[in-house]
């Protein structure tokens, strides 16, 4: 794997005379005030313009700033006309699209596919200020705008979306975003390396049309296979069984005839590709996935590309893809390498001004008041958890900030940011503890086709030394102002567990009384699909955190959070489950149901049926059974609310249906009560709520039937919120005989 330029060795380009914005300008008189007579870079995001290294669109536009470059800003426009995409005028160079830092659509939906009233990256948490699949319509629009200006996409929703992928929300295999959108070119992952690129090319002349030679990028392609490549068929790397032949296919060059193919005992090897094909050139070779019209209309042929595109994704070792749709081929190029610490550190170091855009006055952001006095402090995740999207858009290879980065934030969130108090709410990322973890061998990682570090079990080429952390988290604390350093990020346990100076550095000094961490199952079945580890992991983290709580003389608790209805869950897992939560005095406030996001491997097992982390065959592997249907979905959330009598006539039900009448009772081996309060269970249990977040709607999206708008625009708005009533408390995660204490998940 070559070296890549380093992030900042381009000269920058010649605007950046220009200097500094305080705030990358949102309208003309912003522009004005600045000098500018036209913006060179155009971005245009789902969420409110936060200028922080939090918030996607504040990274990019602020890295492509330092190169010179004038960016603007068009934040959360009105996507009913063209015009708002006209607000900066035409970028010289090229329109960059994202949704913003969540998926629209799980943005706007829930797992039951009901529509959310809120958006936490608006001002006043207001709902309705993004339209459904964002990056289409907003790309659409700038292509209305401006005809011949250039689109270039990228963001969570684009990375996602990039091959054939099945919609939860649609309940069918949808094509590349590429198409729909109608860009020029998509960028997934952290796309950091490739945007400097593409900036700097388009101002030397060069069309984003025409790259093709980027990582991280995605294009569509017509004609011949390039000069000097290979082209590898996918079904001869992992063979899934017959395949029905598309009409008039690309030519193909084949394999080698003495190519490899998977034993029975490979194919039920979980994390294990085929033997190693005849040796060639990995940098010019690209593997054909089946095309778009087929593995619609064949959840094998889908298991099998989803099960190939995954293990095609270490920078070190993977080989371009390509999709055929129709008459043309989306390519997709190898992921990006990932950023060096000192490259991590400048695009920290930026000079963003870690407030909102003073355009929305008082207005209150919740992501940002979330964030706000956090630090970042990695990026990355090797635990492949099938249901989370950390891994698939930033990568398995963690990339971390330096020490001196890292306090040198902290002490700018104390010098500067409003309304700090002393408490850094969060010095974490997408997992707390993986922060300078990575392989003993650089070679080994390279070469590495495991979708996991740490499933089954934790990889002997891992080093878990947790030495770096508790040494930043000492020095943190130890600064001036400082009062508190909490620790909120996720806590990967069975890491933490082969470390116990560092459990007992963060149950000592980090712990707010409250620790969230993600057993997500009890049983095995459903922990197999996840990739989590045993619930034995979970008791001996417990056993440390208890014992080190009475040493430092605390009364803290642990917040496990569990997943309802997720693929190879049965409903004798999720009673198990049940009777432990009630066996350990613990009770839901919150339910997290499973939400097939676009490209997870569990998302290809809900739609397939097939476990993908083995081999993929027609006439043999592994079948998973999914929850599916809110009926399903509502009895397995109610089993987590085992205690909510309103859930209990539903329980009752499903109790003497599976034969566990036994436990149902009044003495404290039962489950759930035979009697019923008066005036409840009439609502329908879990699924099936009144109010304001829990009113029954029907499961339509503005793509889907939503009904015109009464002002004449050409998409529905959903309705405004009401006004939550004074008293409203707000709800708890998990507790065990305390109040409420823990906040939102993260990462999901």
């Amino acid at each position: 794997m070559l070296a890549p330029r380093p992030l900042f060795s381009h000269r920058p380009y010649w605007a950046a005379r220009f200097g500094v914005a305080p705030f990358l300008p949102m309208s003309r008189a912003e522009m004005d005030t600045l000098g500018w007579d036209s913006c060179d870079i155009i971005l245009v995001t789902g969420d409110a313009y936060v200028d922080h290294p939090s918030f996607g669109m504040a990274i990019i536009g602020r890295l492509l700033e330092a190169q010179g470059f004038r960016v603007g800003i068009i934040a959360q426009p009105d996507w009913t006309a063209a015009e708002p995409f006209r607000a900066l005028g035409r970028p010289n160079l090229f329109f960059g699209v994202t949704a913003g830092n969540m998926d629209s659509m799980v943005n706007r939906y829930t797992s039951d596919r009901r529509l959310r009233h809120n958006d936490a990256y608006t001002p006043n948490d207001e709902g309705d200020k993004r339209p459904d699949r964002a990056v289409i319509v907003y790309s659409q629009r700038c292509r209305e705008a401006y005809s011949d200006a250039a689109i270039v996409i990228g963001g969570i929703e684009a990375s996602l979306r990039r091959i054939a992928h099945y919609d939860y929300w649609s309940d069918k295999v949808r094509r590349s975003i590429l198409l729909d959108a109608k860009a020029d070119l998509l960028l997934y992952g952290n796309a950091e390396r490739a945007i400097v690129e593409i900036a700097h090319r388009a101002a030397a002349g060069e069309s984003p049309k025409t790259v093709r030679d980027i990582r991280g990028t995605a294009f569509l392609h017509s004609g011949n296979l390039p000069e000097g490549w290979l082209e590898l068929d996918s079904t001869e790397l992992d063979r899934p069984g017959p395949v029905a032949p598309l009409p008039d296919p690309y030519a193909m060059t084949p394999l080698h005839a003495n190519a490899s193919r998977q034993t029975d005992k490979e194919a039920v090897a979980v994390l294990h590709l085929h033997r190693r094909p005849p040796r060639h050139d990995r940098a010019r070779t690209v593997i054909r996935l089946p095309a778009y019209e087929q593995v619609k209309d064949d959840p094998i042929l889908y298991a099998h590309a989803s099960r190939l595109l995954h293990l095609e994704t270490n920078p070190g070792n993977a080989r371009a893809l390509v999709q055929r749709h129709g008459d043309r081929d989306v390519w997709l190029n190898p992921p990006p390498i990932p950023l060096t610490t000192p490259e991590l550190d400048a695009v920290f170091d930026l000079p963003y001004a870690r407030v909102p855009h003073p355009s929305y006055g008082g207005a209150r952001i919740p992501a940002y008041e979330m964030i706000r006095f956090s630090v970042n402090i990695m990026r990355g995740c090797f635990g492949g958890c099938t249901f989370c999207s950390i891994t698939e858009h930033e990568g398995r290879i963690i990339q971390s900030r330096s020490e001196r980065s890292i306090l040198r934030e902290v002490e700018e969130i104390r010098d500067r940011t409003p309304g700090f108090t002393g408490v850094i709410s969060d010095l974490g990322g997408p997992t707390a503890n993986m922060y300078r973890i990575a392989c003993k061998s650089r070679e080994i990682e390279q070469s590495c086709r495991k979708l996991s570090c740490v499933h089954p079990d934790i990889c002997p080429n891992l080093d878990t030394d947790h030495s770096a952390l508790i040494g930043l988290y000492r020095k943190a604390r130890e600064l001036p102002g400082i009062k508190k350093i909490l620790i909120a990020s996720g806590v990967r346990y069975d890491l933490a567990i082969r470390d116990p100076a560092y459990v007992r550095e963060l149950v000592t000094h980090h712990v707010g009384g409250y620790l969230k961490i993600a057993p997500e199952h009890t049983e095995a079945g459903p922990l197999s699909k996840m990739m989590k580890p045993g619930l034995g992991a979970y008791d001996h983290f417990k056993a440390l955190f208890e014992k080190f709580s009475k040493e430092a003389g605390k009364e803290q608790y642990l917040i496990p959070y569990f997943i309802a209805a997720h693929p190879g869950t049965t409903d004798e897992d999720m009673l198990n489950l049940a009777l432990w939560l009630k066996r350990n005095g613990f009770r839901a406030d919150q339910v997290q149901a499973f939400l097939p996001s676009p490209m997870a491997l569990a998302t290809t097992m809900y739609h397939t049926g097939r476990n993908p982390l083995k081999g993929i065959h027609r006439d043999r592997g592994e079948t998973v059974t999914a929850p599916k249907g809110l009926k399903q979905r509502r009895l397995h959330k109610a089993f987590l609310r085992y205690h909510d009598p309103e859930n209990w006539p539903l329980l009752r039900e499903t109790l003497r249906r599976m034969g566990h009448a036994d436990l149902i009772g009044n003495g404290k081996r039962h489950l759930i009560p035979l009697w019923q309060p008066s005036g409840t269970g009439l609502g329908g249990g879990e699924g099936a709520r009144t109010g304001r977040k829990h009113g029954p709607q029907r499961a339509l999206t503005q793509h889907t039937g939503l009904p015109p708008r009464a002002d004449g625009g050409r998409t529905a708005r959903g309705p405004s919120p009401a006004s939550p009533p004074p008293d409203r408390r707000p709800q708890c995660a998990l507790t065990q005989g305390s109040p409420c204490g823990a906040g939102k998940r993260r990462g999901r």
